[in-house]
């Protein structure tokens, strides 16, 4: 992200701790083994998920411990399922498992056009109540936002609440951030990293390549 470009308030970004800072490192390095990709992108897809289940809203929730005392906790108000946007969106699903126990997930498919770098729906298999539901909607890259503006015309077209879903991303593009706030400005958006650009076949700078085919 450069000094220049302003983030919107509807995106929140993790921590730029060195861990992060590491684990990019390692995911963005065109030499990294694929198993390596794979276990250290799962590690900051488990952070994406953490960050974003702190974003849903929670009721006051008061427990009996051990000890006969009570302690003053929360709960989730409502429930939550997984959205994800195929192929590379499956790649979080089992971070998602980790964190929330037996969630339900749906299933998008969207492909990019070559020449036109449109976005066109092939595929969507929902939960049935997905419209009483949370949604963490899943895809590991953010470019020019097309694929995720027509996932949350899907979500939207099955009466999901704008307000109610969260996108989470490894990697942003300030193009893709703009695009989509523009459009859909209740939703929250939670990425890792916001990258310089986009070059001129529309991929992220510096990025990771194409995230489905490391």
């Amino acid at each position: 992200m450069t000094d220049s470009y302003t983030l919107p308030s509807q995106v929140q970004l993790l921590p730029a701790t060195p861990q992060l800072k590491g684990l990019m490192t390692i995911i963005r390095a065109k030499d990294t083994p694929r198993a390596d990709f794979i276990f250290y992108a799962d590690r900051i897809i488990r952070l994406l998920v953490e960050e974003g289940l702190n974003h849903l809203p929670v009721i006051n929730k008061d427990v009996e411990t051990p000890t006969g005392a009570t302690y003053n906790g929360i709960d989730f108000e409502g429930r939550i399922c997984g959205v994800s946007i195929m192929r590379a969106g499956e790649s979080m699903e089992q971070g998602l498992r980790e964190c929330c126990r037996s969630v339900r997930i749906g299933k998008i498919l969207i492909q990019r056009d070559e020449e036109t770098h449109q976005p066109k729906l092939f595929y969507a298999k929902l939960p049935k109540d997905i419209a009483s539901r949370y949604v963490l909607l899943l895809d590991p890259m953010l470019a020019t936002g097309g694929s995720a503006m027509q996932a949350v015309q899907v979500l939207l077209e099955n009466n999901v609440q704008e307000d109610r879903i969260i996108f989470l991303n490894l990697i942003a593009s300030p193009e893709g951030i703009d695009a989509f706030v523009k459009k859909y400005p209740k939703i929250k958006i939670v990425a890792g990293e916001v990258d310089e650009t986009l070059d001129e076949n529309k991929y992220i700078i510096p990025g990771v390549g194409d995230f489905g085919c490391r």
